[in-house]
């Protein structure tokens, strides 16, 4: 009878080639090894790995063997994934030609049984239609709602979960990323960039709303340092709860008001100046015009707005076959940057400067991988190993990504013009550069 790893050998040159640098070990002992350095170990624990295969055939298949423990990465993490990635076919496919092969190793193995149970960590169906409110609360509430503390050890002290920027304290931003800036340092950063290009500083006690304040660091930046009159709104309970909590015990509770209430809500105020961090994503292709509509209604002629969002070349749906669909941001979108400056213009913006951080970005996610990894005890009793695997897994290939320039991260500053065309804009970027 053939070893697993004799029936799994087409399965797998298919998948990532027949020069992958990555070993293949099986439950019965048996392994595929590397012709030359190995690049880490895909340990396939069980029968079960193959059953998700041929049941969910193409990448959410492989990804509940993943996350339910049937298949384990070990070794470096980004240069696993990063091996797994150069050597596989161009023309590899992930989808029924794979079920096939997988059907043929397990029919090979005894392997063929029912439908495996998904893990519990996964999204289930939600109802209503795309980008509802009901529906949009419900995809939030799946990825922001696991836990204050699990986040807590993953981003650091500062709980900022968007791109941070690496600059020294002598750098003007044009001499590249610098990783070797702390974590809650580039996190300051960034939003003292945003602080600057809003125009904060212009004069005191100016009003800011935050579009998806997530734990309030950014609320409380701007109120710290520019004395801001800030409200932050998001739809994650867990977030506004503990977004308080913090800036309570930080004092700044008077000029700080946290609301649970989604942007669509949002009317008959007016502000100085808007913040969009991490939030743009989850507000969908179709939706985007609506967004910049209403975000254009609450401010003042001359008030700002600043877009912070992933982007990807010619749009990104995350699907609900998909890993991250299914199991990080359900119901996900990432615009071209291009489409997000004409929806902005199109609601009446004046688009006045776009600032790609892809690189920092890269290294914002290598820093919490390492932070989740230093701690994977501690991570797994806070929700699951289920959930710790999903994290690891997802931020190290986003990593990869905006390294590769398959992912970008662009801020976007706009303004609204009076009537007349004057803007209050500085001239340059010196301003705050």
């Amino acid at each position: 009878m053939a070893t697993v790893a004799q029936a799994f050998e087409p399965l797998l040159h298919a998948a990532v080639g027949r020069e992958s640098p990555v070993r293949f070990e099986f439950w019965d002992g048996s392994a595929i090894v590397p012709a030359g350095e190995c690049a880490g170990v895909m340990r396939v624990r069980s029968k079960n790995a193959l059953r998700h295969l041929i049941w969910a055939p193409g990448e959410l298949g492989l990804v509940r063997a993943l996350v339910s423990g049937e298949v384990d990465l070990e070794g470096d993490i980004f240069v696993l994934l990063r091996a797994l990635q150069s050597t596989a076919p161009r023309d590899a496919r992930l989808g029924l030609d794979s079920a096939w092969r997988a059907l043929g190793a397990a029919r090979q193995l005894g392997a063929v049984g029912r439908r495996p149970e998904p893990p519990p960590e996964e999204a289930r169906p939600v109802r209503g239609g795309l980008h509802t409110k009901g529906r949009d609360a419900a995809a939030i509430s799946h990825h922001y709602d696991v836990g204050n503390d699990f986040y807590r050890l993953v981003l650091g002290p500062s709980m900022t979960y968007s791109c941070a920027r690496f600059v020294g304290p002598d750098d003007d931003g044009h001499s590249g990323a610098d990783p070797a800036v702390s974590l809650e340092g580039a996190q300051r950063a960034k939003h003292d960039l945003i602080c600057r290009k809003l125009g904060l500083g212009d004069r005191r006690g100016m009003r800011l709303l935050d579009v998806g304040c997530g734990w309030g660091a950014m609320a409380m930046h701007a109120t710290a340092t520019y004395d801001a009159q800030v409200v932050g709104v998001t739809i994650s309970a867990a977030q506004a709860e503990l977004a308080r909590e913090r800036i309570a015990d930080a004092g700044l509770s008077a000029r700080i008001e946290i609301r649970l209430q989604d942007y669509r809500d949002l009317r008959g105020e007016e502000f100085d100046a808007i913040s969009s961090i991490g939030m743009f994503e989850h507000v969908g292709t179709k939706r985007a015009a609506a967004y910049f509509d209403t975000l254009r209604t609450l401010l003042h002629p001359e008030g700002r707005l600043l877009n912070h969002a992933i982007s990807s070349p010619g749009g990104s749906v995350m699907g609900s076959r998909s890993f991250v669909g299914r199991y990080v941001f359900p119901d996900g979108e990432l615009l071209d940057v291009g489409e997000t400056i004409l929806a902005m213009q199109r609601a009446g913006f004046e688009v006045r400067d776009v600032e790609s951080l892809r690189e920092h970005y890269a290294i914002t996610l290598r820093n919490w991988v390492a932070n989740l990894e230093s701690a994977w005890p501690q991570a797994v009793s806070m929700t699951s190993e289920g959930r710790a695997r999903i994290w690891r897994l997802y931020m190290a290939a986003s990593a990869l990504g905006f390294e590769d320039g398959g992912l970008g991260l662009h801020q976007v500053l706009a303004v609204v013009p009076n009537p007349d065309g004057r803007t209050g804009m500085p001239a340059t970027r010196r301003a705050w550069s």
